[in-house]
């Protein structure tokens, strides 16, 4: 007598018994959720008004970030610098004070709401009358 237990052999019914087959892409969707991201429309939004500010020459750089989390697109005035204002797509926020907001540099949320054309608005410069 052998003192290993019974196993069965591989050939025989019961050793198909063993754990499923589960593809890859799935097992790491499943534990590793996507990042969160900007869609077309939404950088195209913002693109826009990054185009306006380079042209203006108040913007030079920009930086986009696709966390678990949140997307980020930060804007330098120099690309060594802190970002002036960081534009930001939080989807666990929806329910409450919006999905969108735009950060100063300091932290400060400058605005914060449901639709990202409506908080892009703070980018908005008023017409100055010159005499």
């Amino acid at each position: 007598m052998s003192d290993q237990p019974d196993s069965p052999r591989p050939d025989s019914p019961q050793a198909s018994h063993s754990a499923p087959i589960v593809s890859l892409q799935d097992y790491r969707q499943s534990r590793d959720p996507l990042p969160v991201t900007f869609h077309r429309k939404e950088l195209d939004s913002i693109l826009w008004i990054y185009g306006r500010m380079v042209g203006e020459g108040e913007w030079r750089d920009y930086a986009i970030d696709h966390l678990k989390d949140r997307a980020v697109f930060s804007v330098f005035k120099r690309s060594g610098e802190l970002p002036l204002y960081r534009i930001e797509k939080d989807p666990k926020l929806a329910a409450k004070q919006g999905t969108y907001s735009v950060i100063h540099t300091s932290g400060r949320v400058l605005k914060r709401g449901h639709e990202l054309a409506q908080v892009l608005k703070i980018f908005d410069k008023k017409l100055k009358l010159v005499e």
